[in-house]
């Protein structure tokens, strides 16, 4: 029985870090195409007319 309860905290536990880097990278990732979309629409913005 303890066996059984081990082996179900590993596999959580490395579900747990598995996930977490993976939303490190998506987060990173979406931080940097935010700021490439952000620094393209200040460089453009010289040609906008109202």
């Amino acid at each position: 029985m303890n066996e059984k309860a081990y082996k179900t905290m590993g596999l959580s536990g490395a579900a747990n870090i598995t996930i977490g880097i993976i939303m490190i990278v998506v987060g990173t990732a979406a931080g940097i195409v935010a700021i490439v979309c952000g620094a393209r629409l200040l460089k453009n913005k010289e040609g906008l007319m109202f």
